[in-house]
């Protein structure tokens, strides 16, 4: 569904309308397009040390121009020169282009005195930031086995991106990488993880955090087509943002079985045609469904590689007014079913090496809202199944994953009364609803080897909505 506001207040007189009223002025974000630059402008990279040189080399082997600003010392001082890339300048790459983004290597940091002078030196930056530009961190996750100024150093990267994400403007966004301890810099999934949230494939990711546990995963030989060779089952795939889905990971390679209930047939059968996959009618909450998927996308495309749980319903009530059949019905498709399609599946020995699964939750796990306690569990509960399977999955180099939309324009949010939908839309940093390719892009990485070594992980595909973490 468009957003005609945001198309309003983008250009021309309705952008100096908005600006004179206050208004909010959303823009028009920088998608994915294929073939385009992996960012608008050169990266300024700030930090120094082996991390910052490791991270150097892969931006330069993306064919990305690299500045250098170093940061400072805790006395103030300029910090050594530790790499040939040119000084940054404020605002300027080759032709005085402006910055496409700003990576922060703060892998190396031991305490909350380091923080100051690498940020301080990002902020310097900021203005220079090109629309739809990103702010990108590097850093150690924190744990309770950690020094506690090291925790807190590590824990304030965090605090500090989160607030960061908070002030940019015209499309920018900030979000961070955490290395497990023992992770280098430079391994596939640290890069994978680097290059998805520079990319347009993130523009709808704010705010938002990426853990990579373990040195595992493998970058693609060719970045257009991530997903070559793999074949992928999508549930409720007859519409919206199962549609979306179906068509990012086909155009990445993916073969396609899509699902969905025989009712939604013909839609299917539309969205297979497209994608030029198979379809699967099937209602996934029976006791057989696992076995069905299974069967079908060995017979039909020889394996199976990638499982995406989108499937999902709502049955929206106030609890005092909730009845047990509402209530059943939403976890039996949104949680239940999954849970048993995963035990089906994994007690095969015929699933393709590095299985992945990935699942779509919802904010409305994390922060809650009125009127969907039922729908609420549901997803806080798919939040709960893939942190558990991502460990049965990690002796076979599998994992489990799960995105956590906001607010997506759909026909299910275009049924929403204006004035509440209008608040759906504006209450995050990018001031906008998200579009189902948003949604899509988050899960067509998850599901790439680039991300073989993140599992375990809750990714908000929100705008940095302002509700929960």
């Amino acid at each position: 569904m468009a957003d005609k506001y945001t198309d309003f207040v983008s250009r021309g007189w309705g952008r100096d309308l908005a600006k004179r009223l206050g208004l909010p002025q959303p823009v028009t974000l920088r998608r994915h397009e294929p073939g385009a630059p992996l960012v608008p402008g050169p990266v300024l990279l700030v930090g120094a040390g082996p991390g910052a040189d490791a991270l150097e080399t892969a931006l330069k082997g993306w064919d990305v121009e690299v500045l250098r600003d170093l940061g400072e010392t805790h006395d103030g001082g300029a910090a050594a020169a530790s790499s040939g890339a040119p000084a940054a300048r404020a605002g300027a790459g080759k032709g005085g282009a402006r910055l496409g983004a700003i990576v922060l290597a703060l892998d190396g940091i031991a305490r909350p005195e380091d923080l100051s002078g690498l940020f301080l030196a990002a902020g310097r930056h900021l203005r220079s930031l090109a629309p739809s530009g990103r702010v990108v961190t590097v850093s150690r996750r924190s744990s309770t086995a950690d020094e506690p100024a090291i925790a807190a150093a590590r824990s304030g990267v965090e605090g500090a991106l989160r607030s960061l994400a908070r002030e940019l403007r015209n499309g920018a966004t900030g979000n961070g990488i955490l290395l497990a301890e023992g992770v280098p810099v430079d391994a596939p999934s640290a890069l994978g993880a680097l290059r998805f949230l520079l990319s347009g494939r993130a523009a709808y990711v704010d705010g938002q955090f990426l853990t990579v546990g373990t040195a595992k995963g493998e970058l693609p030989s060719d970045p257009e087509k991530p997903l070559a060779g793999k074949v992928a089952v999508v549930t409720g795939a007859a519409r919206g943002i199962g549609a979306a889905i179906a068509r990012t990971l086909a155009r990445d390679g993916a073969k396609l079985v899509v699902v969905d209930v025989p009712a939604a047939g013909d839609a299917l059968a539309k969205v297979a045609n497209e994608v030029r996959g198979t379809a699967l009618q099937l209602d996934i909450t029976r006791p057989d469904a696992g076995e069905r998927i299974l069967e079908h996308a060995l017979h039909r495309h020889g394996g199976l590689d990638i499982l995406v749980h989108n499937a999902g319903i709502t049955r929206d009530k106030l609890l005092a007014n909730m009845d047990a059949a509402k209530w059943d019905a939403v976890v039996a498709v949104n949680l239940a079913a999954q849970l048993r399609i995963n035990d089906a599946l994994l007690a095969s020995d015929k699933l393709g090496e590095g299985f992945r699964i990935v699942s779509v939750a919802s904010t409305s796990g994390i922060a809650g809202n009125r009127g969907q306690t039922n729908y609420a569990a549901s997803k806080a509960g798919v939040m709960g199944m893939v942190r558990s399977t991502a460990a049965r999955l990690a002796a076979t180099g599998g994992t489990a994953n799960a995105v956590a939309p906001g607010f997506i324009e759909t026909e299910m949010t275009a049924r929403i009364p204006l004035g509440m939908r209008e608040v759906g839309r504006r209450i995050n940093s990018l001031q906008q609803g998200g579009q189902p390719v948003d949604v899509a892009e988050a899960i067509g990485f998850l599901a790439s080897d680039a991300a073989g070594g993140i599992s375990g992980n809750v990714l908000r595909v929100c705008g940095q909505y302002w509700m929960g973490q």
